[in-house]
């Protein structure tokens, strides 16, 4: 193993934090991660991660190599890459991405035989989750998320927004009537969506006559924190739902959903592809970053 490839298990190691999860995303057994970092600390004569049996943590030495080590190996993705973009092959290497499942599965994962017929030697690893994920402690070379962005840590690359519909099932307004008005809320129900179980709903959102957002309580038996049970619960006839204009595409066109309420539609969302450091993008993930964000732009999100 060359001293390149031991810098670039310690870095996943320092990431996760962990020998067994960075040895995993690798590919490799756990000992060979441990032997190759040991082997690097030899190599340095320096101490670079505090090992117990809960946890591995960075020494005063370790986060300095860390953060130098960082520029050597973007340097080395750019120096590879300089000699690699011409050939027939394309990108090498494996990207690493999280997105919700409904983008995964509707517009992501359609196209991604084009990507990987370009660049047959690309490994993608696509993580499906609602969660916000630790794009840097899980590695992560980016998300896609909707919502405003909460960590200030992350550089956000626009995408666009998201345009919300009401939507109920057929079956439901036959047994609740079908909405005209914010008054006629008070006699119906809401899915209620959360990100964490037992956090608090955030109601009927709209947007008012002068722009404002505007929320109103409704009641609703049913609480989800996943975007797949959110489109179950309203088909099955549970209540009304706010969703973004592709997820219901489908079922609207079919007359499986129907909307209700157009006039008081909720704020769009913000979609972001959010990365952890600009200057240590390798190109590899430029060029990803590139496709998702095409890839996305042909979707027509807001319908």
């Amino acid at each position: 193993m060359d001293p390149l490839e031991r810098m670039q298990i310690f870095h996943r190691v320092a990431e996760l934090a962990s020998f067994s999860q960075a040895a995993a995303s690798l590919g490799l057994p756990k000992a060979t991660a441990s032997t190759a970092v040991q082997q690097l600390e030899s190599q340095l004569g320096a101490r670079l991660l505090h090992r117990t049996t809960r946890r591995v943590q960075l020494t005063q030495d370790g986060q300095a190599f860390y953060e130098r080590s960082k520029d050597v190996l973007a340097d080395m993705d750019e120096l590879q890459a300089m000699f690699q973009q011409h050939s027939a092959t394309g990108l090498t290497g494996r990207v690493r991405l999280d997105m919700s499942s409904g983008f995964a599965r509707h517009i992501v994962i359609p196209r991604l035989p084009e990507l990987l017929a370009l660049h047959p030697l690309l490994a993608v690893e696509l993580s499906s989750t609602e969660r916000r994920v630790d794009l840097v402690r899980e590695g992560f070379d980016c998300v896609l998320r909707t919502g405003n962005v909460v960590d200030t840590s992350l550089i956000a690359r626009p995408l666009g927004a998201l345009r919300l519909l009401n939507c109920a099932s057929p079956a439901y307004l036959q047994a609740f009537g079908t909405p005209q008005t914010l008054d006629d809320l008070a006699r119906h129900r809401l899915v209620h969506f959360v990100g964490t179980l037992g956090a608090k709903s955030g109601g009927f959102e709209y947007v008012d006559e002068a722009g404002a957002p505007q929320s109103i309580a409704m009641a609703g038996a049913v609480t989800v924190n996943n975007a797949e049970s959110y489109s179950a619960a309203c088909l099955a006839g549970l209540g009304i739902i706010q969703v973004p204009w592709l997820g219901a595409a489908d079922p609207l066109r079919d007359g499986r959903l129907v909307e209700v309420l157009p006039q008081f539609s909720a704020p769009a969302m913000p979609l972001n592809l959010l990365y952890a450091n600009r200057r240590n993008l390798s190109r590899r993930v430029r060029v990803v970053m590139d496709w998702l964000a095409a890839v996305v732009a042909d979707a027509q999100l807001d319908g």
